[in-house]
């Protein structure tokens, strides 16, 4: 990876005495649970929702004013300690002292449902530090600090969220691999569809953990099948298109159920989104719980797709496009 010089400006707006950080939300297109235990993984950029993060110099302990906790950091609840001790990192690493300071968070990413909440609210946070401390960063150093964040609230992440909130194409990624970037050769319609429910990605690895000592031939074949579905999904990005990579999309999920990851509720938009014609679709994220990706025919499909999948009760619904890369 390039410890290139990502300069501020390109990237934040900043203000007198301001600090300014954004950052987008990411899905898992195929490779969930297995990219964990040394499978590949394909994950897509999700513009559609992201987080913003503004630090204002104010006299007095540093402060917290978002959606998800008001008050002095010191005394944010449990949940945000990954996000605490990634801020403390941070502006140990910058020089600035661990006070005077107005940190507001506005998300639109709703947490828990597997598009990187918590990833994307750690970037967003660490852009804004170094902005208000007028220091450039490097693309090493954003992920250096967002993993802090990571660890706590995932246990045992792949890393493969703060990658993809961090980039503008889908990455393919391997544990302990060079990461490359993948680029599609036709446009992709997407539906992401919220199921409602929050997921806890923590219990769900934790879950498939204890299958794989339980049964270990069994669910190494399960990971291995996924590796191979994934493999194909990025030949039907790059080459052989839709049809493709929506049987791929099918057959995922079906390994996902087998790890006891997908539930009822999800398993009931992806059936609603096949029988109104999607070429295929999953669960994406962590699981029981959390949100569905199908894959439309075309744009108009897409929007159809959309609106059906609302009046069948999905909680949210997204349509976007993953474009054509030249």
């Amino acid at each position: 990876m390039s410890a290139e010089k990502v300069t501020i400006t390109d990237k934040l707006i900043t203000a007198e005495k301001n600090g300014i950080g954004i950052a987008h939300s990411k899905l898992i297109l195929i490779g969930e649970h297995a990219v964990v235990h040394g499978q590949p993984a394909i994950a897509i950029p999700f513009p559609l929702v992201g987080v913003e993060s503004v630090i204002e110099h104010k006299p007095g302990s540093i402060t917290f004013d978002s959606t998800f906790y008001q008050g002095p950091m010191d005394s944010a609840p449990l949940a945000l300690e990954g996000i605490v001790n990634s801020i403390h990192a941070t502006l140990q690493y910058l020089g600035l002292p661990k006070r005077d300071m107005l940190i507001r968070v506005t998300s639109s990413i709703p947490p828990g449902k597997g598009l990187g909440s918590s990833a994307s609210v750690a970037i967003a946070i660490i852009r804004s530090l170094f902005s208000y401390a007028q220091v450039d960063y490097t693309e090493q150093e954003l992920l250096q600090f967002a993993n802090i964040a990571e660890k706590f609230a995932h246990g045992s992440p792949s890393g493969i969220d703060t990658l993809t909130i961090t980039s503008e194409s889908p990455v393919w990624f391997e544990k302990e691999q060079a990461i490359s970037y993948i680029r599609p050769n036709e446009d992709f319609h997407f539906i992401v569809a919220d199921s409602g429910r929050i997921g806890d990605t923590r219990s769900a690895v934790e879950s498939v953990a204890h299958l794989l000592k339980k049964a270990p031939k069994k669910i190494h074949s399960k990971m291995e099948r996924i590796g191979e579905l994934t493999h194909l999904a990025k030949h039907a990005l790059e080459k052989a298109g839709k049809n493709l990579l929506g049987q791929m999309l099918n057959e995922a999920q079906k390994e996902l159920s087998a790890l006891g990851v997908s539930d009822d509720g999800l398993d009931r938009l992806i059936n609603f989104a096949r029988k109104e014609g999607a070429l295929g679709a999953k669960l994406t994220g962590g699981g029981n719980g959390g949100c569905i990706i199908a894959l439309a025919k075309n744009e108009l499909h897409s929007s159809q797709l959309a609106e059906k999948l609302k009046e069948f009760g999905a909680h949210a619904v997204w349509p976007f496009v993953l474009r054509k890369q030249d």
